[in-house]
């Protein structure tokens, strides 16, 4: 299995090379300022986590500005900036919503991302991360420690003498052997020019991100090593404290980025598959099997939608459905099954919240379109409750076919739901207009249909 390497471009421009192996689940890691693809990706310090990732997961990887294989020498190495390179990588792959596994000081890009986009981050995995450097602002001995690593950059980072890049090494790997501060050595060397390091250290000695810790929404696993001797011990438990209902992992060592043959690599990788396949249980497949209630929604025109403003703007409008409607689906409770090509298809284990998350689609779509009037999103949704049959992460039967028929005889803006929905759902405070007896293709007898009214008065 190869990596693929493709390239997007950020909002000014910049080029950022990106990389994609393995299957699954996607996760984007977001790592600190020394990469390259190529060179990782042949390198026994680096392959064995990616080889770990890509076997169970969608594993992307991306160098960032001024790094490895995208652009050199840019002028603006801000967080900010930074920020907008993973939002390029992400609309460049057309991810829904995906992990994020943030090391070092790639935590800071990972968080800030993790709050503007919350209906798109699933799960947060900060390694040896930091909200702020601290230890290296606040106090006089780490400015000189700070203003230490620029002079060394300055003066020999391009030197074919690696003295001066072993520095960084003895910091970031204290326990390395001969060929992994080799490998670490050679990677500085590769990666980038000593004024695009000067320029990126400088810019992290201004990063703050401790006021956006409260405000992370996604369940966020914090891992750092004891005796970091890069990023210290206490600057990982500053952010599992700051972040709500985080998790925190440390392991033994001194390491900052952890060796494959130190057990705590192992550690590590199995915390990260625990980690996330809870997210995956919790977001995937169908529900239990017995009665519920399986909800269609379909997108008003979305061929015309493509042909009147090309595929690239129709994507963003089908994205901005998608979102819409999981971030309903997780607000309550259900389950999505899958994508229909112009709507969603999910199933929920109680009528009443299959009829909630109904009309919160439909306000969160009435509020979009105030906002956007020249590319409304108006959408069709049919329910039905019975027991469909569980196969294959998919649910079939008379029951789902006759929510699909339903979802068809809608017109855009309309809920439409039979009399076994209105009866599971009585007494609940539901209004819903009876819409008479209508015949359905492929079903012999009329079905009667109850309009549920969403529109707050």
């Amino acid at each position: 299995m190869e990596q693929q390497i493709r390239f997007c471009t950020s909002s000014d421009g910049t080029r950022i090379a990106y990389a994609t192996v393995g299957q699954g689940s996607p996760v984007i890691s977001i790592r600190p300022w020394f990469t390259h693809l190529e060179y990782e990706w042949g390198n026994p310090l680096w392959r064995p986590f990616i080889d770990a990732m890509s076997t169970r997961y969608l594993f992307i990887r991306y160098d960032a500005r001024g790094m490895g294989l995208s652009d050199r020498r840019v002028s603006d190495y801000s967080l900010e900036a930074r920020v907008r390179d993973l939002e390029a990588v992400v609309d460049a792959l057309g991810l829904e919503c995906f992990a994020l596994h943030g090391l070092s000081e790639g935590g800071s890009m990972a968080i800030t991302y993790a709050v503007r986009h919350p209906e798109r981050v699933s799960r947060l995995i900060l390694y040896g991360s930091f909200a702020r450097v601290s230890w290296l602002v606040d106090t006089e001995e780490g400015r000189q420690q700070a203003e230490a690593m620029l002079t060394l950059v300055r003066q020999g980072w391009g030197s074919d003498v690696p003295a001066f890049r072993q520095f960084f090494t003895s910091l970031f790997m204290p326990d390395a052997d001969i060929d992994a501060i080799r490998a670490f050595n050679e990677l500085q060397r590769v990666s980038a020019s000593a004024d695009d390091v000067v320029a990126l250290l400088t810019t992290m000695l201004d990063i703050d991100v401790r006021q956006l810790l409260p405000q992370v929404r996604a369940p966020t696993l914090v891992v750092h090593c004891r005796g970091d001797t890069m990023v210290p011990f206490e600057a990982g438990r500053e952010l599992a404290t700051g972040i709500p209902g985080a998790r925190f992992l440390s392991l033994d060592g001194r390491n900052h980025f952890v060796l494959p043959n130190e057990p705590a690599a192992a550690v590590n990788v199995k915390a990260i598959y625990e980690f996330l396949g809870e997210g995956e249980e919790a977001a995937g497949g169908p529900a239990p099997s017995g009665l519920v209630t399986i909800l269609f929604t379909d997108m008003e025109g979305s061929t015309s939608l493509t042909q009147r403003l090309g595929d690239a703007k129709a994507q963003e409008v089908l994205r901005t459905h998608n979102r819409i409607v999981r971030d309903a689906l997780k607000a309550h409770s259900g389950f999505e099954i899958k994508h229909t090509g112009d709507g969603i298809m999910a199933s929920f284990s109680s009528a009443t919240r299959a009829l909630e998350c109904s009309i919160a689609i439909q306000r969160a779509l009435a509020q979009h379109n105030e906002s956007n009037p020249d590319t409304p999103i108006r959408v069709r949704i049919g329910l039905n409750a019975g027991e469909p049959v569980a196969e294959e992460e998919d649910l079939f039967g008379t029951a789902v076919q006759l929510a699909a028929r339903i979802c068809a005889q809608a017109e855009p803006g309309q809920i439409l739901a039979p009399i076994v929905v209105r009866e599971l759902a009585a007494g609940k405070g539901f209004l819903l207009s009876d819409r008479g007896d209508v015949a359905l293709r492929g079903f012999e007898d009329p079905v009667r249909l109850y309009e549920v009214s969403w529109r707050e008065a």
